[in-house]
């Protein structure tokens, strides 16, 4: 029979072995991510049917390589290139989970990614025609504020929305002051990154279609909205609620400039991108992203108020004319066109931020 110290050796000697092995065994190296294409919806399958937002970028980049992303919409999608796809979700609170739990994921390296959110949205008909693309420069949230219902609004006010910690609707910057608010009400994206995008953008040619095209002619009193599709740089205010309406489209109007100043001007409507930014700008306070290679390019599927001589009722019940593709395709087209300028520069982009003057 063993002796008892022999039982013990042969034990413990294999375990410690075991345990030296563990602590030898070298950390994966993690993934390093040039794009981050950020998408909000999807409509069936990602591949081989109607498309949403994401799937354009899955299918045209050759995004075969997929993760299990438990913590999100399901799946992370990448291709050879370093570009990554993500499905958000709808809402501010799915864009905020789901881009905080990316941003955490120890799989993936960050460090020097730049991160496309690439949507389409409501449009100003002041602003922008159907199919059109909007460069953010300010993204601003529309849901921290108080509202009363619109049929108790004081006959002297025009909509029943303001600031947190106002008494009445304000229109000036200075109106702000002795309020309250919080931090996560209005992110600035870095000029410089967004003028170069548009640089890249400006003279593209979007498709027409004949859906928008005959839809746009209900608008005949807004010029810009009679144009076929263009590229512009616009912000973009972002509510859960899906709002429309003319006084609607006034306080959105006015709530950008109260928040971004007088330069600022809203052109589209969307329902995550103050989520996704909150996320982005947390990450950054842990040195995992940088917030200076944030882009929001937002596209036209809808106007956000009905044409003269029309009803709210009959503006918000239309269907996006040709099923939004349009907006859809532009999105990609536009989005795509800055994606591989940013890879086709990546030696020089990885480090240093491309930028270019104020058009």
């Amino acid at each position: 029979m063993p002796h008892p110290c022999t039982r013990v050796r042969n034990f413990i000697v294999p375990l410690l072995a075991g345990l030296l092995l563990l602590g030898c065994t070298p950390t994966p190296e993690r993934i390093e991510v040039r794009v981050v294409v950020l998408a909000m919806f999807e409509r069936g399958e990602v591949r081989g049917d109607v498309p949403g937002e994401l799937q354009f970028w899955v299918e045209r980049l050759g995004m075969n390589t997929e993760y299990d992303f438990a913590l999100g919409q399901g799946t992370l999608y990448m291709n050879d290139a370093g570009v990554m796809a993500v499905l958000l979700g709808g809402g501010i609170p799915n864009a905020t989970a789901t881009t905080l739990a990316l941003g955490l994921d120890e799989r993936f390296d960050f460090s020097h990614s730049y991160w496309l959110v690439a949507g389409i949205a409501g449009a100003d008909p002041a602003d922008l025609s159907l199919g059109s693309a909007a460069w953010a420069r300010h993204v601003v949230d529309g849901d921290l504020l108080y509202e009363i219902d619109g049929r108790e609004i004081p006959a002297e006010w025009p909509y029943g929305m303001m600031p947190l910690g106002t008494r009445a609707p304000a229109m000036d910057p200075e109106d702000l002051a002795g309020g309250w608010t919080v931090d996560t009400i209005a992110y600035s994206l870095h000029a410089g990154l967004v003028n170069w995008a548009y640089s890249v953008t400006r003279n593209i040619d979007l498709d027409d279609a004949p859906g928008i095209a005959a839809y746009r002619e209900h608008y005949g009193t807004y010029p810009e909205a009679q144009k076929p599709p263009f590229v512009t740089v616009g912000d973009t205010l972002s509510a859960s609620t899906y709002w429309h309406g003319e006084l609607m489209n006034l306080w959105a109007n006015d709530w950008m400039k109260l928040y971004r100043g007088a330069d600022a001007n809203f052109m589209t409507s969307n329902m995550e991108d103050s989520g996704t930014l909150t996320a982005l700008h947390r990450l950054a306070n842990d040195g995992r992203v940088d917030v200076d290679r944030i882009l929001v390019l937002r596209t036209a599927s809808n106007f956000t108020m009905p044409p003269e001589g029309q009803t709210v009722q009959w503006s918000h019940s239309q269907p996006y004319p040709d099923g939004g593709l349009p907006s859809l395709e532009a999105a990609f087209v536009v989005g795509n066109a800055v994606v591989q300028a940013l890879l086709d520069g990546w030696a020089q982009y990885r480090d240093e931020l491309p930028r270019a003057e104020t058009p």
